[in-house]
């Protein structure tokens, strides 16, 4: 068709057809020059998008528009898709390069992303609508609520809505994103999000399958404004698999800065069966996903909490003897005798050490507890885990000065005890005992510091490091929360972790991929305020009701290991949609004979892109004979996105007819000081 070759020409001499947009919009004359004089299709470009008027010749600028645009609307939708490439700025491939930049085709773009339904996941375009810069109006300013509802203890919907309360809001993720921003800048301490993965897996209802570049592009978007809103020693966790985590670190780097990446952390999610151990293909079988952490500013990142690994300990020692791992917790005091002040001495800051002799103690090993209390090995451990310890020697120059002290005044108890007030570390501020026995003062160890009790059992802690097994917790993940998509779920013992090492009460933790509530659900549990954003309809069925049963105290999950009893509020609103609603039934449409009714809607009361004439193309033959789904994705694509959803500056137009308690609660939702 001659209108491809127009197409065509203009690609192959301006490289882009966005940069052909972008020349016209500006109406510079390089554009000009070509389609009148340079261009072997000058004749026709110059009827089709130039007129006369009195010797004077007129640019055609929204017909030239409509025509670079609907190259996309009657082609492939694939055509809309980013291309990602490595390049350096002079935007040659690269094979070696130490500098890396990710080079977005549509790199000031954005991508919507406006599924509402899991069903909705066969055509790309709908989950993927780009926007290119210039068509970004009023998209990212802020959108009107509607349908508020109060969940909780509290009964009064305007007072709550005055005092930071928790949120779950429904709607596009990014518009909520902006719409919030103003409100929340600076102010949250934890964002952790699981968003699709780009796997073609579509448990959670997200169109997963994107393309590479795309996927990419619309976590560009998100996690820029994201950023805005973490307080300066805030931090963010954003859990993927193996298909993005390498492009994802780069974008991260990117956006967050490379000096404010904190760990990429290696998580497994579930053990591998059968003999084999290979994958469907010829790759090894996934069990494991990454959590990829950036802090908003790393020197201001407070020190995260320790993180340990639990097993049950007397697995745990039976592990050990069957491995030949030396399992020293071997003795217990069973009772310390008296002390008798012996010696004083200070640390390195002058602080007074106090040294004890014990006198009349009972120190026994555990194979002689056995057989003095008629216990197995097991009871002994559960029995008297608080008596249980082991001997190190360690590199403190408090034990240093105690013996130094000692041999100065010629002493050389078998067993003593300290007193002092450490001024650093968990104990800091309190009077803390240490006992030592021996020549060269062994300290004691205690087995109670280094186990932890969970409903009546011990478990046995390790240090963890940026490697978390919680395969097993994965085991129960249908029991947590009574929720489905257990394939999409998150536990809620992987959310207690990082919000636990990273936050303290009352901080605010975000989650825009809310999905069934884990961390919204784990989040108030540990008393911490939150925002969840989701846009899937699920949202109402799943995760609202998910989070009305923890204020009811639910004892799935972490609840019984933190005494979960219940309470709080949380406020749920809806974005208040326009042209949402019209895209909606678009896409719920299955016969040709419902298009005349969609037709006369959306020139009647929806808001379509200025660029486009919908009676041109519905009268268009080419349209005509497109099949029922390619029709569909025009229809949505004319609509002007930024009026997805109402402006909350339009609440007030008559034209909307909101009632005057959804203008309040909108203006005191944004703190509007005229309410």
């Amino acid at each position: 068709m001659l209108k491809d070759k127009l197409l065509q020409d203009l690609e192959e001499h301006f490289e882009t057809l966005g940069q052909v947009r972008n020349l016209a919009q500006n109406y510079d004359e390089r554009l000009f020059n070509y389609l009148l004089e340079e261009s072997k299709y000058k004749e026709e470009f110059k009827n089709r998008f130039f007129i006369f008027n009195k010797k004077v010749l007129i640019f055609k600028i929204n017909e030239f528009l409509t025509f670079l645009d609907l190259k996309n609307l009657s082609g492939s939708f694939t055509s809309y898709a980013n291309k990602i490439g490595l390049a350096n700025k002079t935007k040659s491939l690269l094979k070696t390069n130490n500098e890396v930049v990710l080079n977005f085709a549509f790199k000031d773009g954005i991508i919507k992303g406006g599924q509402s339904k899991d069903e909705q996941k066969t055509q790309e375009i709908f989950f993927n609508e780009i926007l290119a810069h210039d068509e970004i109006d009023v998209l990212f300013d802020k959108k009107a609520l509607q349908n508020f509802e109060l969940i909780g203890e509290s009964k009064n919907l305007q007072e709550y809505l005055k005092n930071n309360p928790n949120l779950l809001i429904k709607g596009n993720n990014l518009l909520v994103l902006h719409s919030l921003k103003k409100l929340y800048v600076n102010k949250i301490k934890l964002i952790y999000i699981d968003p699709p993965y780009n796997t073609g897996n579509d448990s959670f209802g997200y169109n997963d399958k994107f393309k590479h570049s795309t996927w990419l592009t619309f976590m560009k978007n998100r996690l820029e404004v994201a950023r805005e809103f973490l307080r300066d020693d805030g931090v963010i966790f954003v859990q993927c698999d193996d298909n993005e985590q390498a492009y994802l670190k780069v974008l991260m780097d990117e956006i967050f800065g490379r000096d404010n990446f904190v760990n990429s952390i290696a998580v497994k999610l579930k053990n591998i069966a059968g003999a084999s151990g290979g994958g469907e293909d010829k790759r090894f079988k996934k069990n494991i996903e990454y959590i990829l952490i950036y802090g908003k500013s790393y020197e201001k990142l407070e020190q995260f909490k320790s993180v340990y690994d639990s097993r049950e300990l007397y697995s745990h020692i039976s592990f050990c003897k069957e491995n030949n791992i030396s399992w020293k917790y071997t003795s217990a005091l069973l009772n310390g005798g008296e002390k008798k002040l012996i010696a004083t001495t200070l640390d390195g800051d002058g602080n007074e050490i106090k040294i004890f002799e014990r006198i009349n103690y009972d120190i026994k090993s555990i194979g002689q507890m056995i057989k003095d209390f008629k216990m197995n090995e097991k009871e002994i451990f559960y029995h008297y885990v608080n008596k249980i310890f082991r001997t190190t020697m360690p590199q403190s120059s408090i034990r240093v000065r105690v013996l130094e002290k000692l041999k100065e005044l010629n002493l050389s108890p078998y067993l003593i005890s300290i007193e002092y007030t450490p001024k650093s570390g968990r104990n800091k501020g309190v009077v803390y005992e240490q006992f030592y026995n021996g020549e060269k003062l062994n300290l004691f160890a205690w087995l109670k510091d280094v186990v932890e009790i969970k409903d009546k059992q011990i478990f046995k802690k390790e240090l963890a490091g940026t490697l978390w097994d919680f395969a097993f917790a994965m085991t129960n993940l249908t029991k947590e929360g009574d929720t489905q998509f257990s394939n999409a779920k998150k536990p809620e013992a992987l959310l207690q972790r990082i919000i636990e090492i990273s936050t303290n009460e009352n901080d605010i933790v975000m989650d825009f991929f809310a999905g069934s509530g884990t961390t919204l659900a784990v989040a108030h549990k540990m008393k911490r305020k939150w925002i969840g954003i989701e846009q899937m309809d699920y949202i109402e069925t799943i995760t609202k009701e998910r989070l009305k049963k923890v204020i009811e105290g639910e004892q799935g999950g972490i609840s019984k290991a933190i005494n979960w009893q219940g309470g709080g509020n949380f406020v749920y609103a809806e974005l208040m949609p326009l042209n949402a609603i019209y895209k909606e039934k678009i896409q719920n449409l299955n016969d040709e004979k419902e298009l005349d009714n969609i037709y006369q809607e959306l020139k009647t009361k929806a808001f379509l892109d200025y660029r486009v004439d919908i009676n041109e193309i519905l009268k268009d033959k080419e349209f005509e004979n497109l099949d029922l789904e390619s029709k569909k994705e025009i229809l949505k694509l004319v609509l002007d996105s930024n009026m997805d959803y109402l402006l909350y500056g339009d609440i007030k137009d008559e034209d909307y007819a909101l009632s005057k308690e959804i203008i309040k609660l909108n203006k005191i939702f944004y703190g509007d000081e005229n309410v």
